[in-house]
C-alpha cells in the first residue's frame, strides 16, 4: 500500500452533515467519497463534474443599482392594511 497522508479542510457544519447523510444512504462515509473524488479527478485530469459559469450574469455595481431602482419602485407602492392583505390572501384562496 502507498503512503498515507491526512488531508485536512474546513467546511460548513451544516453543510458537511447534509452531505455526511447522504454518503451514509450510499453506504460510505465521507472520507471514502472524497478518495473517490480524487481518483476520478486523476481519471479525467479535471474536476469530475462540469465547472462552467452561468451565462447571465451581473457585475455588483449592476445589482446594486437594479436593487435601488426596485426600492425607488416599491417606494410608490401605498402600504395596505392587515385587514386588506388578509382579504387579498383569500380572494387568492377562493381563485384556487
Amino acid at each position: 500500500m502507498s503512503e498515507q497522508i491526512l488531508i485536512q479542510f474546513r467546511a460548513d457544519k451544516a453543510l458537511k452533515q447534509e452531505v455526511a447523510e447522504i454518503y451514509e444512504r450510499l453506504g460510505m462515509d465521507l472520507p471514502t467519497a472524497f478518495r473517490m473524488f480524487m481518483a476520478k479527478s486523476k481519471m479525467v485530469k479535471g474536476l469530475p463534474f462540469e465547472a462552467l459559469l452561468p451565462e447571465n450574469t451581473i457585475t455588483r455595481a449592476e445589482a446594486k443599482t437594479a436593487f435601488h431602482e426596485l426600492r425607488t419602485q416599491a417606494a410608490d407602492v401605498s402600504e395596505m392594511t392587515l385587514d386588506e392583505i388578509n382579504a387579498e390572501i383569500q380572494a387568492a384562496r377562493a381563485e384556487r
